[in-house]
């Protein structure tokens, strides 16, 4: 049994423009014959792709970045590193850069967005926290912002643990009275971690992290942390409470939650006020999450006995700032993730990311698009790459001046749509339509947008199939309706251009093209001929070919019948010349073809 579902994404246009060939940037398709035969509706066109040598992409790394990353970012692109820049300086030269890679110290605000130009692409964060980025303004950009949240975890976590023994038994300060000339033994007597409590706030990668080795410390721990799964908690033998709870009970707190809104100060007067006497804080994730001033009040008053601060509101903090002088207080200067490895470490991931995003492709870590697990982006990958082929392929199949207004694109799946999230595949049949003639870039950040912006109305449409879900779908459909095409086979028995693929052996296949079944790899360039079913045919493309040195890498033939009508396509490693595409055209039997680049 079969039933449909469908999901629609219609963008009404406000104005008459669309995606149109008509357009300020020269086309990459050029006409190079058309030419009717007698008594056919068909027409003969030849569709040369010119490949414009454009220049390598430019990466601006405005803070210090570990060698292997910036290694790793030269074999790409090229790399201007411009440390300490001015939010003058970095507006002035963001408009010549495509990406831009950051620490926590550079400011992306809005107006870096807005002065780029539309040509950054990517905002690379060499960390886990992001908020030093204006996410709103990126995504408004069409700028993908992606961070590096595995790489530093755990020198993070041992950090904290650091801070928490150091903290606990008085280091820093008895270590500055040593060097004083000073023998205070009795004056920086310690407490013990066994048997006490430690309370987890955030309970993500670096947290749970920290749980697991204060456990080895003989600690208890709590945690508290409102997405955090109770069963991945029980693993590591952590209980998870409210807020309250955990700040009432807990001997030591430690802090891993992300700055927002919601956590700004979120440990203020109020929070201190309900913590039990003594208790002794360690923050090695944001400065912000703690009111400096309430947090001196509590040190002076006795309720915090001690902090173990790594972050601060403003960085680095002023020379007299009361919190740092405090002699209860350890301070480090943002020494989280500062090891040799993890620097290395968050330098390859940030540029392996930023080198991604620059070639369209998507990451697990965008921070700024719609969240797509790794092991989806995993299994969906060989789908990522068949949408945008179809969607190049059917676009470079439009003729006319009309544009494409109306695309439908269908799953074939027998999964349910609960568990096949399409918005990754949409975005990139959206790119494969888009890309190929304007200058435009497209990623799942800004591919809706851009869709809205050109009037294109994209409808998605789920064909449930029965059988097993292990695969996550059967073959994908597009459809271009109301325009005429540049090969007429390409039309369905409806009047729309149709093309459908599938994935064989994990790769992107092409399985339909209008109403004629064929089986070819999408990959390279692609002749597509319609042709009377007769002996030779093969022969005759072939030797063309070969005469003019182009490598034939497959060859596939689909038909109606014996000695009817069939299609033939043709995967070429090299662009065929205008004289060998006109030859293949008069062959006799041969009634249109086209020249495709993928």
């Amino acid at each position: 049994m079969v039933t449909t579902s469908s999901l629609n994404l219609v963008f009404t246009p406000t104005k008459p423009t669309s995606l149109s060939w008509k357009h300020s940037f020269p086309s990459p398709f050029t006409t190079a014959n058309c030419t009717r035969r007698q008594n056919r509706k068909a027409y003969r066109f030849a569709v040369f792709a010119t490949v414009l040598a454009d220049p390598k992409p430019t990466v601006l790394v405005a803070e210090k970045l570990g060698k292997a990353g910036l290694e790793l970012l030269k074999t790409f692109a090229n790399v201007d590193c411009s440390y300490n820049l001015s939010p003058e300086e970095l507006c002035t030269k963001i408009s010549l850069c495509d990406a831009l890679i950051v620490r926590s110290g550079t400011k992306v605000t809005r107006e870096v967005f807005e002065r780029s130009g539309g040509r950054l692409k990517v905002v690379g964060r060499a960390g886990v926290g992001i908020d030093n980025v204006d996410l709103s303004a990126a995504t408004e950009h069409g700028c993908l912002v992606v961070n590096a949240p595995t790489a530093n975890t755990i020198a993070a976590a041992e950090h904290g643990i650091a801070l928490l023994t150091a903290m606990a038994r008085n280091i820093a300060q008895a270590d500055a009275s040593l060097k004083a000339g000073k023998w205070q033994r009795s004056k920086y007597v310690g407490v013990s971690l066994v048997g006490k409590t430690l309370a987890v706030i955030g309970f993500g990668k670096v947290g749970s992290e920290v749980a697991r080795r204060a456990k080895g410390l003989g600690m208890h721990v709590i945690a508290h942390d409102p997405y955090a799964p109770a069963d991945r908690a029980r693993a590591i033998g952590v209980d998870l409470l409210t807020f309250e709870e955990v700040i009432s009970i807990a001997d030591f707190i430690s802090l891993h939650m992300p700055l927002t809104p919601a956590t700004s100060k979120i440990f203020n007067d109020q929070a201190f006020s309900r913590m039990k006497k003594g208790v002794r804080i360690v923050n090695v994730a944001r400065g912000g999450v703690i009111d400096e001033e309430a947090l001196v009040r509590a040190l002076d008053s006795g309720i915090v006995a001690q902090a173990a601060l790594d972050v601060f509101t403003e960085e680095p903090p002023p020379k007299d700032s009361r919190l740092v002088l405090h002699e209860n207080v350890t301070v480090t200067p943002h020494l989280g993730a500062s090891t040799t490895e993890a620097q290395e470490g968050v330098a390859i991931e940030v540029a392996e990311a930023v080198i991604g995003a620059l070639k369209g492709e998507l990451a697990a870590t965008a921070v700024n698009a719609p969240m797509v697990p790794a092991e989806v982006l995993t299994e969906l990958a060989p789908f990522v790459t068949l949408s945008e082929k179809l969607g190049r392929l059917a676009v470079q199949l439009v003729a006319g001046g009309s544009g494409v207004q109306s695309v439908k694109v269908t799953y074939a799946s027998a999964r349910g749509p609960d568990d096949l999230d399409t918005r990754l595949l949409r975005a990139m049949i959206t790119k494969g339509l888009i890309e190929p003639i304007t200058s435009v870039f497209i990623n799942l950040v800004n591919a809706d947008f851009t869709a809205k912006q050109r009037g294109l109305r994209i409808t998605e449409e789920r064909f449930l199939l029965d059988g097993s879900p292990e695969n996550p779908l059967e073959f994908i459909q597009v459809q271009i309706a109301n325009v005429e095409s540049k090969f007429a086979t390409a039309i369905s028995d409806y009047g729309e251009i149709k093309v459908e693929g599938r994935v064989k052996d994990g790769k992107p296949h092409l399985t339909k093209i209008g109403s004629f079944g064929v089986d070819v790899s999408i990959e390279g360039s692609l002749i597509l001929c319609r042709q009377v079913d007769q002996p030779g045919m093969i022969g005759s493309v072939g030797n063309i070919l070969g005469e003019e040195n182009v490598n034939v890498s497959f060859m596939s033939v689909g038909r109606i019948a014996p000695r009817k009508q069939a299609v033939m396509i043709i995967g070429v490693d090299e662009e065929p010349s205008k004289k060998a595409l006109k030859r293949i055209g008069e062959i006799p039997a041969i009634e249109e073809f086209v020249f495709l680049k993928l």
